[in-house]
């Protein structure tokens, strides 16, 4: 089993062992009662819970903050480009207009510029929406590797 970090700085431990120098362990009390090994338990598996929830929104933030900032850039790349594309656009029009009348050049560059852009949305609509929601896969799959290992079974 993996051991992680936990946020708070505050470690998993019974009050109740502690090691001796010999690498054994020994019990401050004599005999531990079934109810205060669950209570144990319980309160363990809580903090955890908690401690895994922590560590959610810390990995979600993360994801938001390195998408705010590739965002961010694609959205000066995308003003950059509109500027360079209505450049090149205004040119193929004028240069269409040499064998064609000027409206003729327009309608046709226009046009041929909305089925580029409808391509280029149908290409990325669907990268759009594999990757939403922003979920912190990564915490839910340590939880579950918890929970098996708190049932006792196997990893597969």
């Amino acid at each position: 089993m993996e051991v992680r970090s936990d946020p708070e700085g505050t470690i998993l431990s019974s009050t109740a062992e502690q090691e001796t120098g010999d690498g054994h362990r020994d019990w401050d009390e004599r005999d531990r009662s079934v109810g205060q090994l669950v209570g144990d338990l319980s309160s363990q598996v809580a903090h955890l819970a908690r401690v895994e929830a922590r560590l959610a929104a810390r990995e979600v933030a993360e994801k938001a903050r390195r998408g705010a900032v590739g965002g961010s850039m694609f959205a000066v790349a995308g003003a950059l480009a509109l500027y360079g594309g209505a450049a090149l656009a205004g040119a193929g029009i004028i240069a269409l207009a040499l064998v064609w009348p000027a409206w003729l050049a327009a309608l046709v560059g226009g046009v041929a510029l909305l089925v580029l852009s409808g391509i280029v949305a149908l290409i990325a609509w669907p990268k759009v929406r594999r990757a939403m929601p922003p979920v912190p896969t990564e915490t839910f799959g340590r939880t579950r590797e918890d929970v098996r290992a708190m049932s006792g079974r196997p990893e597969r």
